[in-house]
């Protein structure tokens, strides 16, 4: 997929993320800049320590950088450690997530588990019951809507969260080894989920992941080591 035109969803300008001071400091992440576009899927590749979790707390609004700004859709969120919006509705209404566990709440079924999603954004109960059916048949589990979490496979429990991260229609999705429980052909079934919803959806998708057997479901690398991205 040709992104040289798209429109960039995502951008990192000089994120420099740093722990501690003194003798015990830490440089998480230096120096980062790159761009991710809209119906782009980008990996990101790199060995334990490289740095991959903690940027991806940075691009999620979780924490700020030192050093440095994230613009989504245009909008300058951080910029040298300062939010210039409300940072918690921004990435409520903006963001979706996925995590290396699927993390559904137990007592809810996956139906249930994705409309919590939208009524936390005030979605009306009848509105967010359709809306969370049809994300579950756009993934393919629609079936097992009434199941709890504990009645599916792993397969199925990640194609929920997914669901439940594509619920208030987010422009960027990050995923944090969503496969990393997952046997390969489960998680290649999950990556191609990954790669049908950037390009489908138009979002952003950034996922960090050790799985090299699915590279090629993803339109770009980006590989980091010692904090930084590597040429």
């Amino acid at each position: 997929m040709n992104m040289a035109n798209k429109v960039s969803v995502l951008e990192a300008q000089s994120l420099t993320k740093i722990f501690g001071s003194g003798h015990t400091e830490v440089v998480a992440v230096s120096d980062v800049s790159f761009r991710v576009a809209r119906g782009e899927i980008v990996a990101l590749l790199g060995p334990s320590g490289a740095g991959k979790s903690t940027l991806l707390t940075l691009l999620g609004l979780i924490c700020p950088p030192n050093t440095g700004s994230i613009s989504i859709e245009g909008t300058v969120v951080f910029e040298n450690h300062q939010a210039k919006v409300n940072v918690r509705q921004f990435r409520r209404q903006k963001l979706g997530f996925v995590f290396q566990k699927a993390n559904l709440i137990p007592f809810l079924t996956a139906v249930e588990n994705v409309r919590l999603a939208m009524e936390i954004n005030d979605q009306p109960a009848k509105i967010s019951r359709l809306c969370a059916m049809e994300l579950l048949d756009y993934l393919g589990v629609a079936q097992r809507a009434d199941h709890l979490p504990s009645k599916l496979s792993g397969g199925e429990q990640q194609r929920v969260a997914v669901a439940r991260a594509l619920a208030n229609k987010p422009s960027v999705i990050l995923a944090d080894e969503p496969t990393a429980a997952l046997d390969s052909v489960h998680g290649r079934q999950v990556m191609e989920l990954f790669r049908k919803v950037a390009h489908e959806q138009n979002a952003g998708v950034i996922v960090v992941t050790h799985d090299h057997r699915s590279l090629d479901v993803f339109d770009r690398t980006l590989e980091m080591e010692d904090g930084k991205i590597k040429a």
